[in-house]
């Protein structure tokens, strides 16, 4: 009797170890990069504008500046311990010289003066409104040691306005294991904040993830699913974006949503991340959750056979909705879409504008046999007849 206990346990203990649950994985590490051209080459970056100073913070250490009026900017970042890096604008010279010089609290102490000033890599001293900066290292602490972190940083300074532009100079992206298949991974952060786990219900605050072929373009939001391969997965991000683990989502509660059977495209997105629809008769299942309409767009076809596509996308607030389990929630959008004109009198002149208004004020584009048709025409006509003319508008 003891002899067939001890066979049985020892098989069950070898099938355990063989046979893993199929939520199991594990943490599969990213290689991090840096570049000047990194929205370029990436893409699907966001930008940070903090606001810009002359006021000298008081609780911050700074270098002896050259010029009489250096700026100021906060950028936020949960990654430090004071909720962001301070960082200052200078000029080589105290005057006829562009802000070309820029000092960051890269180590977050609130301390400048053991920082080195960054130059400018790109300016004109004939044009000095514009300076550019990066990648510019950062250095915050992590549990295991120092995280790098990299940005880029546009600075305009005209008539009396400035403005500051941050964007993550840095990225991570590998091979991974994916159910046996060899993916492709990229993480970004979006919201440049230094994070690449961010989720939310606004897509601006929401990081992206892409996992596929190697130069795909499908990204998506970083939340709490994402489906690959017709498979829906839960990723876990490492708050640095140096590792992510799927595991494969199970025991999903979803609900429906019901669109009006014109639309032909529709993905909404949110902290469950971001879903492009398999329409059936405007129909189709989400996870459980709140979220926001992403895009959607109708095609029509003409009488001379000409293809329309209207395409609806940026929607705000008025775009939220929620999903609950078992449900069927219905959303009207698509046509119809109301043509506004502008007319706005300066001095003896007018000027005239005009664009097309989802129902939920998003942006509206008109593309006809895949690229944007001729701008419409604008007919004016007095009352009495003594004028009359026509004029074409121009994109953009």
């Amino acid at each position: 009797m003891g002899t067939k206990t001890y066979i049985c346990l020892a098989v069950a203990i070898t099938l355990l170890l063989l046979t893993p649950p199929a939520q199991a994985q594990d943490e599969q590490w990213l290689q991090y990069h840096s570049e000047r051209e990194a929205q370029r080459i990436v893409s699907d970056m966001g930008t940070s504008t903090p606001e810009v100073t002359s006021d000298k913070p008081t609780n911050i250490q700074f270098p002896d500046f050259i010029c009489d009026e250096p700026f100021f900017a906060f950028w936020p970042s949960p990654m430090v311990t004071p909720g962001g890096l301070w960082m200052a604008f200078d000029r080589q010279n105290k005057t006829g010289q562009p802000y070309d010089l820029i000092y960051i609290d890269s180590n977050a102490n609130s301390n400048l003066t053991d920082e080195s000033a960054v130059k400018s890599y790109e300016l004109d001293y004939r044009d000095s409104r514009r300076t550019k900066f990066g990648p510019i290292k950062v250095i915050f602490e992590g549990e295991d040691g120092p995280i790098t972190y990299h940005l880029n940083i546009e600075f305009y300074n005209y008539s009396g306005r400035r403005y500051l532009y941050i964007r993550s100079a840095g990225w991570y992206e590998g091979t991974i294991d994916l159910a046996g298949t060899k993916k492709h991974c990229v993480l970004i952060d979006y919201n440049v904040n230094g994070t690449f786990n961010d989720k939310s219900l606004n897509a601006a605050e929401c990081d992206r993830i892409r996992i596929g072929k190697k130069g795909d373009q499908d990204t998506r939001y970083v939340g709490n699913f994402i489906e690959i391969d017709d498979a829906l997965y839960r990723p876990e991000i490492a708050r640095d974006g140096a590792c992510i683990k799927l595991i494969k989502a199970e025991d999903v509660k979803f609900g429906n949503i019901r669109l009006p059977q014109t639309i032909t495209e529709f993905s909404a997105g949110g902290e469950n991340g971001l879903f492009k629809l398999k329409l059936e008769n405007g129909s189709g299942p989400l996870p459980v959750g709140r979220y926001r309409i992403n895009q959607w767009a109708l095609e029509h076809e003409d009488e001379k056979g000409k293809k329309w596509k209207l395409q609806g996308s940026g929607t705000s607030q008025k775009g939220d909705f929620e999903i609950f389990a078992d449900k069927e929630t219905g959303l009207s959008i698509g046509e119809p879409i109301v043509s506004r004109l502008e007319v706005n009198k300066k001095d003896s002149g007018y000027s005239f504008s005009q664009n097309l208004g989802g129902r939920l004020d998003e942006h509206i584009e008109l593309i006809r046999n895949g690229s944007q048709p001729p701008a419409p025409k604008l007919h004016i006509k007095s009352k009495d007849g003594s004028y009359e003319r026509t004029f074409s508008f121009e994109y953009g």
